[in-house]
């Protein structure tokens, strides 16, 4: 999938490196010792200190030669590596995934959408609406729903994809006001996707373009940041319903205020963007 598939080790070893790599002593609460460290964040045996385990146990874990941490040793890599909700559970899923036997090689998800749901698309007119993959392709529209990502309609179908869309498209910092946290939600949306299908082939596929092409891609991607992932969380006082609203500039008609609403039945495959009056 990525530059890290072709080291060896298991995406827990990769995630574990990675987030070590970003906490500090000072943050842990340790000494930071005398002179300069010749690697950013933790040292093995730090980490294996504040989790309670030992230096080798901690060394068989990132290398994958040890796939079947305790939910207890989880747990206490997460308070040693200051993981946040969302983090954590992705940690749990990645020792869940170590755990189990090779799977059977994966196939591709269909892009089929079934005829009555692009039945309901057309019924939804003019309002835009779109079905959304897991990993961000657009496999069915109708016509504003489309025309929503300026530009998307010049790209053939098979390429129609949000997180493609938000990355290499010239108008997607300008269509999205808050194009910044577009970017790093598309990012751990694929992330705990990695975490929990990393043969996924429409997943490999995709996070290798976009290696290859965005130096901003690599840059999220290769922090394995999930922050923007909020399972249930919100601010106190912070209604929890099924809309959310964004200003979209779209740059050939006026800036929309869009409230997004999901069906009633959501299956998370499926939104409506619909301009507030």
């Amino acid at each position: 999938m990525d530059r890290e598939q072709h080291s060896g080790g298991t995406e827990l070893g990769r995630y574990l490196r990675a987030r070590r790599a970003r906490v500090t002593p000072e943050e842990a609460g340790l000494p930071s010792g005398v002179g300069p460290r010749r690697t950013p964040g933790l040292h093995r045996e730090e980490m294996a200190t504040l989790a309670g385990i030992s230096i080798d146990y901690v060394t068989r874990l990132e290398r994958g030669k040890e796939t079947h941490p305790s939910p207890s040793v989880v747990d206490s890599l997460a308070r040693a590596l200051r993981l946040e909700e969302a983090e954590h559970d992705h940690l749990r899923s990645l020792a869940a995934h170590a755990a189990r036997s090779a799977p059977e090689r994966a196939t591709a998800p269909s892009r089929f959408v079934r005829p009555g749901a692009r039945l309901l698309l057309e019924a939804m007119r003019p309002q835009p609406a779109h079905v959304v993959s897991r990993t961000g392709d657009l496999p069915a529209w109708n016509a504003g729903g489309l025309r929503l990502l300026a530009g998307m309609e010049d790209w053939q179908a098979k390429q129609r994809n949000i997180a493609r869309y938000v990355f290499l498209h010239p108008a997607a910092r300008d269509v999205f006001d808050d194009w910044g946290n577009q970017v790093r939600g598309c990012v751990a949306r694929l992330r705990a996707l990695a975490g929990t299908d990393p043969d996924a082939p429409d997943l490999i596929k995709l996070a290798g373009e976009l290696l290859l092409k965005s130096p901003e891609f690599t840059r999220l991607w290769e922090r394995y940041g999930l922050g923007c992932i909020r399972r249930g969380s919100r601010r106190p006082g912070q209604h929890r319903g099924p809309r959310r609203t964004r200003r979209h500039a779209h740059p050939t008609r006026r800036p929309l205020l869009l409230s997004r609403r999901r069906p009633k039945h959501h299956n998370g495959t499926a939104t409506t963007d619909q301009p507030e009056e």
